[in-house]
């Protein structure tokens, strides 16, 4: 696995790293599949919440289950089994992105933080039951599905930029950063946005604005835990 280092020069780096599986074109035909049945199903119910419970605040953004629903699932399943609880926001740039969700950032200073993820083998369940199983490098397929744009307040997927490279880290947009839609033929970037911040982005621009050194926060933001609501 390898650190999430998006660039702040866009066409250098368009690309927000960390770690390996995808439903772009060629992608698995069954996950494809069973993302269209799971859209059909979720086409009839509001998709879920996630509360982010921060030491600067909430943040609650709605999760686009009905239409990434292996994306979301994955997310939600990591916030329930509480695999998200006292990590740290590891990497702020403002003008950018914060990004969040590697298992090293339970210590903020760890240099490995930015390089972590889900278990090998690990699973979870879709909103129709089936069952869906993270690879060996503990990640999931790319749902490049939906044109959804990268813009402020959308949570994205980071990735190693290679296929199918998701696990558990996600950054949150703060600006309008087309460049990493996987529709954007300017860069190579695919980054799936499978959420959008409803609630709280005043404490998002307060996360975004804390002091950094090398891009970390000098005081962590922790989140304590994240609340899905169904």
């Amino acid at each position: 696995r390898t650190c999430l280092r998006p660039s702040r020069n866009m066409l250098v780096a368009a690309t927000i790293s960390m770690y390996g599986l995808t439903l772009r074109a060629g992608g698995p035909t069954r996950f494809a599949a069973t993302a269209t049945n799971t859209a059909r199903l979720m086409s009839m119910k509001a998709n879920p919440t996630a509360t982010f419970k921060t030491s600067k605040g909430d943040v609650t953004a709605e999760l686009f289950m009905d239409k990434l629903p292996i994306t979301c699932s994955n997310f939600a399943d990591l916030a329930k089994t509480g695999f998200y609880d006292g990590l740290s926001f590891h990497r702020v740039i403002s003008g950018f992105m914060c990004q969040f969700g590697c298992p090293h950032s339970a210590d903020p200073k760890s240099p490995r933080a930015g390089t972590g993820g889900p278990s090998p083998g690990s699973s979870f369940e879709l909103p129709d039951g089936e069952k869906v199983t993270r690879n060996g490098g503990g990640c999931i397929p790319d749902e490049l599905l939906g044109e959804f744009s990268n813009k402020p307040g959308t949570l994205s997927m980071a990735n190693t930029g290679q296929p199918n490279s998701g696990g558990s880290q996600i950054f949150i947009n703060t600006k309008h950063n087309s460049f990493l839609d996987y529709f954007d033929s300017s860069t190579p970037s695919k980054h799936p946005v499978f959420g959008m911040v409803v609630e709280g982005m005043d404490v998002l621009t307060s996360i975004e604005r804390t002091p950094t050194k090398n891009d970390r926060p000098v005081e962590p933001v922790v989140v304590e835990t994240i609340i899905i609501s169904e």
